[in-house]
């Protein structure tokens, strides 16, 4: 079958090959018919290095597509159903999952170490151990969730992360109150998601701030009511808040400098809730006296910070209530070998999200 392989770290383009095999299907485990995948930017974050990710390997892990078999103790499925991909899924037994914090469960990043690909004389990885950028895949029963038939599967492709996790940072992480202030540094796919999430929550006031100037109109037309470049935020702040800072403030880059510039854009008493992915040698800092004084909230978030599955079925009623739009997020398609193109849209910031078509 054909998939979008990264031969080595580093590397900025993908090679598309036609003799890349989808291996590991057993018992607990389905083969999936991938149809549409998502450009996220945690996949350009793996490729160069920033996430840690064995190589090689082919990246994607938002997808949707059917069920073409199933392996033996596998309940719930069966061939020709319609399923997103979860790359993180719980296994409802560990202490996390006990607690009702599914989306720290560990157990999706075991598969993660293990070649579920393979080319003549090669191992090859998935990303996150999943791997969408692919016609076929196979994945662990909880990887594979139903979706309804009304939802296409370009949609549920980005409700498998982006949209999950932008959704969950406002609703579930740091639960925006009705009439209260944001500010969302970082408008991609993930910080637009955000945006909506807020904007159904009720805020008054939701600032974007992005250096593009295509993703600060966007920003706009999903409910942003100012979009700024960087620059223009202390203004904002002193003109919106009278200086003392916004009741929220995301972080959707994942680095220490935007992070920073959050933490001094948060009003005391206030929320940062940190949604970007960054890499691990990247150390964000704040002093003890600011940290004790100024009582800020700082919170991280997870994957949407809640139960995946719930946060999924949220996000299908939203946008089915027309209370989020996610046609209009994906604003480049391409076919499988037109995916370098669309990297390169990415990395430009031309583009909230792309739908890779299979």
């Amino acid at each position: 079958m054909r998939a979008a392989l990264l031969h080595e770290i580093g590397q900025d383009k993908l090679e598309v090959f036609d003799d890349v095999e989808a291996v590991g299907f057993g018992p607990g485990k389905v083969r999936l018919r991938i149809r549409a995948a998502g450009l996220c930017h945690s996949d350009v974050s793996a490729m160069n290095g920033v996430l840690p990710q064995p190589a090689p390997f082919i990246p994607g892990h938002e997808g949707a597509g059917e069920v073409l078999d199933v392996g033996d103790g596998v309940t719930g499925l069966s061939a020709g159903d319609r399923v997103l991909v979860c790359w993180l899924p719980a296994c409802g037994e560990c202490p996390s999952c006990r607690r009702g914090q599914t989306q720290l469960c560990l157990a999706g990043f075991m598969n993660a170490g293990t070649p579920n690909f393979k080319r003549p004389g090669k191992d090859v990885f998935g990303f996150a151990g999943t791997g969408t950028f692919t016609e076929e895949v196979v994945v662990g029963a909880g990887c594979a969730v139903p979706i309804p038939d009304d939802v296409p599967f370009e949609i549920a492709a980005l409700i498998g992360c982006g949209v999950t996790t932008g959704l969950g940072a406002a609703i579930n992480t740091a639960q925006v109150e009705a009439g209260s202030s944001v500010a969302v540094i970082g408008c991609g796919g993930v910080g637009i998601s955000t945006i909506q999430g807020a904007r159904v929550n009720g805020a008054a006031q939701i600032v974007a701030v992005d250096p593009v100037a295509s993703r600060r109109e966007a920003a706009l037309r999903f409910g942003a009511t100012e979009a700024l470049a960087p620059d223009e935020l202390a203004d904002a702040k002193q003109r919106i808040t009278s200086g003392e800072g916004f009741d929220y403030v995301f972080e959707v880059v994942g680095k220490s400098a935007t992070a920073r510039t959050a933490y001094e854009n948060t009003r005391r008493g206030g929320t940062l809730c940190i949604v970007g992915a960054g890499a691990m040698d990247d150390n964000f800092q704040v002093n003890m006296f600011e940290l004790f004084f100024d009582e800020k909230r700082i919170l991280p978030s997870m994957y949407g910070g809640g139960d995946v599955l719930r946060s999924y079925e949220r996000a299908i009623a939203l946008w089915r209530a027309g209370r989020i739009d996610l046609e209009s997020m994906i604003t480049h398609r391409v076919r499988l070998d037109g995916i370098n193109d669309a990297l390169d849209q990415m990395r430009t910031g031309e583009s909230l999200r792309t739908c890779i078509e299979l």
